[in-house]
């Protein structure tokens, strides 16, 4: 029988199945021997520059770029017919991992492998492709994407750039001001949005040198210093129609399929730092003595390791598992057929919850570290200062986390609308499990079975107060912020505990039960911390949406979904502490 993969959002109503997810310890040779060849290129190249990348030294950065190109780095997403390697989106997470180690030439990098060069990847004519794609592959080019405005960020469908096409019909003439671009100092081509006629929401490519475009200022940044950030001005630039990208007033599938994979690929930089940093952080604590001992040794240094690895491993089971889906979805499909941004997208949910999840993984594990060498940390002579000034911008590039957690509900919402997702069917079963609580979940067989059976509870709660959601709200729930938040980090929190237990379990079917001992205490971390959040999310969303006796009945309904999850928090701390502590590095 044929196997069946989950569609997106599907792991809200569906039973988990270690079969289904992909692992990054399932990476072969081939892969591995790339990332390696990645991770050598950063700690050899890039990290010994890094003051002088920071310092906007441009040259030194685009001849590093050249270098990446060179080695085949950009190449990863690019069909063999154009020169390219043309591998999975496993490998391409596998790469964007390890470049995670240092945050500007990392901005550059993902700026031009992203969202410079699968535009044309993905809707680029033959001829256009022959002119720009292998040279965009190996650094003879470098991409920039041109979509930001001073009055356009987030509401992308908004820009105010137009594009004419001109009396004889050879050009598209184009006016408007793009912010926020980055690469714009130094970029060989610019894929630009505009509106044909001021309506028509369209893409065109535009070489570097055109007559009538010119730059802006390098933006000052707090974060990022290294990567370039300018304004993009366009005053009757005449671009020849060859160059429009795609079809007139399709400009929005190319914007917003791109952003899909952007998201996903962001959420993985931000695991790749997160675990360098954890490395630099307790090391420097063993290090560093008061007291007559090293740091490590005090208990809330401890709990400070372990928290940081026990969310960056949650993260990263989400990140591979979601490549693993992505890659069964496009199975079969042309490297270059825009089909494989639709089988992208059917993973939209999850990429948004990778972002998020990412970069505020990152986010915490950078504030901890800095904390972890005390005044140190804040000085610009130690590591912690810059990467905490890089590690914000990720919680607004790619669409703010603030929307991402809007998009994840609506989406949801869509899907069932569409008969994709059969939410009405599991609500019924939430419903038949209030009145008979015997018909809930029980605990699996093998390593963290009582896990899974808290997640599976986990997934009703969620489904519960969305159902709960649409009966008080109908269509009007897309603009009750606060409500579709709850409901984004519960759904955040299953995916995650979701992935980092059916990673943990199928890691014990392949080694054997002793062998993830550590994986089972990270995932039992995780777990407990996000459960012991479902409760005040469920009452902030159900006293804001009910009150009186319904308030009261629902209340005691979802209650029966949230038993007590009881573990020695402590000395799970320690003991996953220890081990980090005696490698100095990420133990996963």
């Amino acid at each position: 029988m044929e196997k069946r993969y989950l569609r997106g959002g599907e792991f809200l109503i569906t039973p988990m199945e270690e079969s289904e997810i992909f692992l990054r310890e399932e990476l072969p040779a081939e892969v591995l021997e790339i990332g390696a060849t990645a991770n050598r290129f950063m700690r050899e190249k890039v990290v010994p520059n890094i003051k002088e990348i920071d310092g906007h030294n441009f040259e030194l950065l685009v001849s590093l770029l050249k270098e990446a190109g060179e080695l085949g780095l950009f190449s990863i997403d690019v069909p063999e017919e154009y020169e390219g390697l043309g591998m999975d989106k496993k490998t391409a997470m596998y790469v964007a991992e390890q470049m995670g180690l240092e945050a500007s030439f990392l901005t550059a990098y993902a700026a031009h492998t992203g969202i410079g060069i699968l535009p044309l990847v993905y809707f680029g004519t033959k001829a256009q492709k022959e002119k720009y794609l292998t040279k965009l592959a190996y650094g003879e080019m470098i991409g920039a994407y041109c979509l930001s405005e001073p009055g356009a960020g987030t509401d992308a469908m908004n820009i105010k750039t137009k594009a004419v096409l001109s009396d004889d019909g050879k050009s598209y003439i184009i006016n408007g001001t793009k912010q926020f671009i980055t690469n714009a100092g130094f970029a060989d081509m610019y894929t630009v949005f505009a509106k044909v006629d001021g309506e028509k929401f369209s893409a065109f490519l535009v070489e570097k040198g055109t007559p009538g475009l010119s730059l802006g200022e390098e933006e000052d940044k707090m974060g990022i210093r290294g990567s370039s950030t300018r304004q993009v001005i366009f005053e009757d630039v005449k671009v020849p129609v060859e160059n429009l990208l795609g079809e007139v007033g399709q400009g929005h599938k190319i914007a917003f399929g791109i952003l899909n994979i952007g998201r996903y690929k962001l959420g993985t930089v931000c695991m790749g730092a997160s675990k360098e940093i954890i490395g630099q952080a307790t090391k420097y604590t063993n290090e560093r003595h008061q007291f007559g001992l090293p740091v490590s040794k005090f208990g809330l240094i401890r709990e400070k390791i372990a928290k940081m690895a026990y969310k960056t491993y949650a993260i990263e089971s989400a990140i591979y598992r979601t490549a693993g889906l992505i890659d069964n979805e496009i199975e079969g499909l042309d490297h270059e057929d825009p089909k494989v941004l639709d089988a992208i997208g059917e993973f939209a949910i999850e990429a948004s919850i990778t972002k998020i999840m990412g970069s505020e993984v990152l986010s915490f594990v950078v504030d901890e570290g800095l904390q972890m060498y005390g005044g140190y940390g804040y000085s610009e002579e130690y590591p912690m200062a810059k990467v905490y000034r890089d590690s914000k911008i990720n919680r607004i590039f790619e669409g703010t986390n603030e929307i991402n957690r809007v998009l994840i509900p609506a989406m949801l919402a869509k899907k069932a609308m569409k008969k994709e997702l059969p939410l009405l069917d599991f609500e019924n079963v939430i419903v038949d499990e209030i009145k008979s609580p015997m018909k809930q979940p029980r605990p699996a067989k093998g390593v963290l079975g009582n896990e899974v059976r808290y997640i599976e509870l986990a997934k009703r709660v969620a489904m519960f107060l969305a159902g709960v959601g649409m009966k008080v709200f109908g269509d009007k729930i897309r603009k009750e912020e606060e409500l579709l938040g709850v409901l984004a980090d519960l759904s955040i929190g299953i995916y995650a505990a979701e992935s980092a237990i059916l990673r943990t379990r199928k890691l014990a079917e392949m080694n054997g039960e002793d062998k993830v001992k550590l994986h089972a205490i990270a995932t039992q971390l995780y777990v407990n911390e996000y459960l012991g959040s479902i409760p005040m999310l469920a009452k902030k969303a159900l006293n804001y949406m009910l009150e009186g006796p319904k308030l009261k009945e629902s209340a005691l309904g979802i209650k029966t979904f949230m038993p007590s999850y009881d573990i020695n928090e402590v000395a799970l701390q320690q003991e996953l502490a220890k081990a980090i502590i005696e490698t100095e590095k990420y133990p996963f």
